[in-house]
């Protein structure tokens, strides 16, 4: 019963404030997405027209938790190049 997790892929389609996110999964339903505390942690940026995986529960199918962002996807963005690296002030 735990383990009641809906494993999906989708794109950032738009970036909200407070680290949420509303992402469009491969069948056109769009879900409202937010942040988990490991992507937090290492300072994963995530853009509009990022492909990303989610965990949803079966009980609200509106709301996800983004777990993973998708590398090595082509994507079609008009943002600048990011760089990879640490943080340096």
């Amino acid at each position: 019963m735990a383990d009641d997790k809906i494993e999906v892929e989708g794109k950032i389609v738009t970036v909200l404030p407070g680290t949420m996110f509303r992402v469009e999964l491969p069948n056109g339903h769009t879900v409202l997405a937010h942040i988990s505390g490991k992507l937090r942690k290492h300072f994963i940026k995530i853009t509009a027209g990022d492909m990303v995986k989610m965990e949803m529960s079966p009980y609200d199918l509106d709301k996800a938790r983004i777990t993973y962002r998708l590398r090595n996807v082509n994507v079609e963005r008009n943002a600048p190049i990011r760089s990879y690296g640490p943080r340096r002030r």
